[in-house]
């Protein structure tokens, strides 16, 4: 299990840095993976530093985290 939550961190990555910011229900549909799997891969980014998780009504905003300047 944990080489797919790795997996599919990277897919979340690569899509955020296509995407750019986008719902967290946007990135479920646009890989195309179990909602389960992209929560567990998105809180491993999160833990990462990779991510920015904002809540936003019901859902999450998601986006890359900028490089530090």
């Amino acid at each position: 299990m944990i080489i797919e939550i790795g997996i599919v961190a990277g897919e979340i990555w690569h899509y955020l840095d296509e995407h750019g910011e986008v719902a967290f229900s946007e990135v479920v549909k646009g890989i195309g993976r179990p909602q389960d799997v992209t929560l567990m891969s998105l809180g491993w980014l999160g833990r990462e530093g990779h991510v920015v998780i904002q809540p936003q009504g019901g859902d999450m905003r998601v986006a890359l985290r900028k490089p530090s300047a």
